[in-house]
């Protein structure tokens, strides 16, 4: 398993286990760079020590403070948000550049819920 699927993997099961998303903002707002596909991704991760790390460890993120969100408004607001501006969702990025998987919000509703009713 890559080291992308793996922080995937995690991302859906400790979200459905702890009821909390946490994205990160700054005074101009949430990130959303371009990716490697030409769509906008905003980055999501599945706990605070995971932002705090990328925070501290990414150059494009210092300066940013996390954000706590609880999942049913991640799924109910922010999924339909981003399916709408056809952002896709960053899951977990780590690592010196904040690189990892980006799902369509599809894709992570489909992926929610199978977590949930395991």
């Amino acid at each position: 398993m890559s080291q992308s699927a793996a922080q995937a993997t995690a991302f859906f099961k400790e979200v459905s286990e702890n009821g909390i998303v946490w994205a990160i903002k700054d005074e101009n707002g949430f990130p959303s760079p371009l990716g490697d596909s030409g769509v906008r991704a905003m980055p999501f991760w599945s706990s605070k020590s995971r932002v705090q790390a990328v925070i501290k460890n990414v150059p494009a993120y210092k300066g940013f403070q996390p954000v706590e969100l609880e999942l049913r408004v991640f799924k109910e607001r922010w999924l339909a948000g981003l399916k709408k501006d056809q952002f896709n969702v960053g899951i977990n990025w780590s690592g010196k550049n904040a690189t990892g998987y980006d799902l369509s919000p599809n894709d992570v509703s489909k992926n929610l819920e199978y977590h949930e009713q395991k």
